[in-house]
């Protein structure tokens, strides 16, 4: 037996079931949590679970992420966010700028924490190794060091050069979706990756959201690439990513983003009446998937 098949067998190894309902899993976030959302601008962001934050109105989140879009932009307008440690929130050359995320930064109401993608990814990095910081060079030309008391600036003992030290972040909590999961907890993830697998390694609980639950014998011809022992909880949710893409399953819902960004367009209360209270409030993630027009659509 290769590495990678021994590996594979030890992922699906074990007996106990996390399955549970999207409010159950949910319900493990406490309000103040350092939350990692996986996916990344239209890919395979973990909508399913955003929603539900919301349904349970979960408060002063801290935010973690990279390149975001309609995840992040939407917990804003929901007002659950407390702190937003984003590399960029937005809608590309589509839709532009992320006008609830906007709105809620200039207003003083959510704080943000502004970072690049790779050093944000090599605290995560720290986090799964489990040290306490990581050593960086990515901060040239950037005032990211004005902004961030917290990143230290030492002379290399290995050669006089100035180099940045930055912190482990260790979320609470990591949001992911994939394509299949089984009931233990054993996930596989279709790419592009984006920081989903460093993030499950580095966060506290994760909880993962899946198309499909399928067998351990199937997941484990699979092979998994999130393991059932960094994994809290699993939810099956069909289109769980929609409206963002989740390759190969489904594309990204061009129509429906549009209808989101055109409310988000009249102010946050506008956006509370003719988007959230449709789409989110009190209803299930299976109703939500009958308003959009249905798996079949």
């Amino acid at each position: 037996m290769d590495i990678t098949a021994k590996e594979s067998l030890m992922a699906v190894n074990n007996f106990s079931s996390r399955l549970m309902t999207v409010g159950e899993a949910v319900s493990l976030i406490r309000d103040g949590d350092k939350v990692a959302l996986g996916g990344a601008l239209s890919l395979r962001e973990p909508m399913a679970l955003i929603r539900e934050i919301i349904r349970q109105d979960k408060k002063d989140l801290h935010l973690i992420g990279n390149a975001h879009g309609i995840d992040v932009d939407m917990l804003c307008g929901a007002g659950c966010v407390g702190k937003a440690e984003v590399t960029y929130v937005g809608f590309e050359f589509d839709f532009g700028i992320a006008l609830n995320y906007r709105r809620v930064c200039e207003s003083g109401q959510v704080r943000i924490l502004e970072n690049n993608c790779v050093t944000l990814i090599n605290q995560l990095r720290a986090s799964a190794f489990g040290m306490p910081f990581i050593a960086q060079r990515s901060f040239g030309g950037t005032d990211i060091l004005k902004i961030h008391p917290e990143f230290k600036e030492i002379e290399s003992p290995f050669g006089g050069e100035h180099i940045v030290l930055a912190p482990a972040i260790k979320p609470d909590a990591a949001l992911i979706h994939a394509q299949f999961a089984d009931a233990k907890g054993n996930a596989r993830i279709e790419e592009p990756f984006a920081s989903d697998l460093i993030m499950a390694r580095a966060s506290e609980k994760v909880l993962v959201s899946a198309e499909k639950i399928i067998s351990s014998e199937e997941m484990r011809s699979l092979r998994p690439n999130i393991p059932y022992y960094e994994v809290t909880a699993v939810v099956e949710a069909p289109y769980g990513a929609h409206p963002t893409n989740c390759y190969p399953n489904y594309a990204y819902d061009r129509e429906h983003m549009a209808l989101y960004v055109a409310s988000t367009k009249k102010g946050l209360k506008e956006f509370k009446e003719e988007y959230l209270d449709k789409y989110v409030y009190g209803v299930s993630h299976e109703e939500y998937m009958r308003l959009i027009g249905g798996a079949d659509r």
